[in-house]
């Protein structure tokens, strides 16, 4: 008497049963999700790869040099992150402040002139987006002071409002407020028409219309925006720290800089660059929450 023969389909040739399969809690599923995460990994390990490259080419640079009034040794630029960290023989940090100390102080400068330019720039783009004539007359003003370099009109401000806080923070607010102005004013400017008509057939005020259909259209381009604003204040800081600008990173780059110090002019700028880095990265994170439509049709 033969025995019954067994037969195991083959999920490759038969689709149905390799979903079949799946449903009743196979690993297809499982084995899946590394192949999801790997582009991530990757993309992490050639940033790695990429920074450990610069860092030898720039140690290369140095040896070649070897002249670190030029270019400064990493090793150098490390010893400088920690003396300026640290208290040492007496001596807090740099002009007795440490590193955290002056990044802190620029970083609170930088957060007020962004906001106060922030906003100016939103209203004033709001008004040009819905008021041509104001836009005809504005605009080429707005153009003319984002055009000007932030030391052209630095000068003027020490001259009207002395070298305290006040003439620092008027530098970082208009340096701020023109890339605001112009994103809204253009994305008010442009909002569909066919909103704009059903909502006031539908009874609007203008203000409704504005609140309701025209901003939320145009709160993707206006976060650009204030992410190019931001951007404009913080590489602002070391001409708006220029005078009486310590504590402050770039008063302390300024100050490194007559003196031939290097390796903290160095310092200075990574500081700066890497928390411009991360300060960008926040305002991703809450751009793609509160405008989580952006991108889709």
């Amino acid at each position: 008497m033969t025995s019954p023969v067994s037969f195991h389909p083959d999920p490759a040739a038969d689709p149905g049963a390799e979903r079949a399969t799946a449903g009743r809690g196979s690993p297809v599923p499982q084995a899946a999700a590394p192949r999801e995460r790997a582009p991530g990994y990757r993309r992490f390990g050639l940033r790695l790869l990429s920074i450990a490259v610069l860092l030898v080419l720039w140690q290369l640079a140095a040896s070649v040099t070897r002249n670190p009034s030029f270019i400064p040794a990493p090793r150098a630029v490390w010893d400088q992150l920690v003396l300026t960290s640290t208290v040492h023989d007496g001596i807090r940090g740099y002009s007795g402040h440490l590193l955290v100390e002056h990044l802190g102080v620029s970083l609170r400068r930088i957060l007020a002139g962004s906001v106060l330019g922030v906003v100016a720039g939103l209203a004033l783009g709001v008004v040009m987006g819905t008021v041509p004539w104001i836009r005809v007359v504005v605009e080429p003003l707005v153009t003319f002071v984002r055009a000007l370099p932030p030391l052209a009109y630095f000068s003027l401000l020490i001259i009207w409002f002395g070298i305290d806080e006040t003439p620092k923070l008027w530098l970082l607010t208009i340096a701020a407020l023109p890339p605001v102005a112009v994103a809204t004013a253009s994305a008010v400017y442009a909002a569909p028409a066919g909103l704009v008509e059903a909502a006031r057939a539908l009874g609007a005020t203008r203000w409704d219309v504005t609140r309701d259909v025209v901003l939320p259209n145009a709160l993707p381009e206006i976060f650009t925006g204030i992410r190019l604003a931001v951007g404009i204040a913080y590489s602002s800081v070391v001409a708006a720290e220029t005078i009486n600008g310590v504590p402050g990173i770039g008063g302390m780059v300024r100050d490194a800089q007559r003196y031939l110090q290097t390796d903290v002019v160095v310092l200075g700028l990574f500081a700066i660059g890497i928390s411009g880095l991360l300060i960008d990265a926040v305002l991703r994170v809450a751009e793609n929450r509160l405008i989580p439509w952006r991108g889709r049709a």
